[in-house]
């Protein structure tokens, strides 16, 4: 949902993946909820599909945001964390839920982490193009 919003308030050009991202992410918690008898092993696997949408998906932003921020490299990062997550989640699915409460516990703090590093740069680039003079 948040990343519906986010769509909102970038460049045109830069809104298809945040879209994209957003609809993955409202589509995974939608079936969660229409269908809660679902097995663990299928929530699993939506969970690893969702993560492995998102991370190719951030992958995909970081290299059309390349040429607008310099530190595209964090978006990067979460997108590899997003589908190393998935892949885990893929490889090991008999690992049972609780020890995919483990597996979704850390990728939720390493993926938080990464976002907040990557807000914090571009905050600092809003900053910096806010107070520049302008060539005017």
């Amino acid at each position: 949902m948040l990343a519906l919003m986010s769509a909102f308030r970038t460049s045109r050009d830069q809104r298809m993946g945040l879209v994209l991202e957003g609809i993955v992410g409202i589509a995974a918690g939608v079936v969660t909820l229409i269908l809660p008898a679902i097995s663990a092993l299928a929530l699993l696997y939506i969970i690893a599909a969702w993560a492995l949408l998102t991370g190719a998906l951030e992958i995909w932003a970081a290299v059309r945001l390349r040429k607008v921020i310099s530190n595209e490299l964090w978006l990067i990062a979460s997108g590899i964390a997003s589908i190393v997550f998935a892949v885990v989640l893929i490889v090991f699915p008999d690992t049972g839920a609780l020890a995919a409460i483990w597996v979704i516990g850390a990728y939720a703090i390493v993926f938080g982490v990464l976002m907040i590093v990557l807000a914090l740069k571009l905050h600092s680039l809003l900053q910096c193009r806010t107070t520049a003079p302008s060539a005017a």
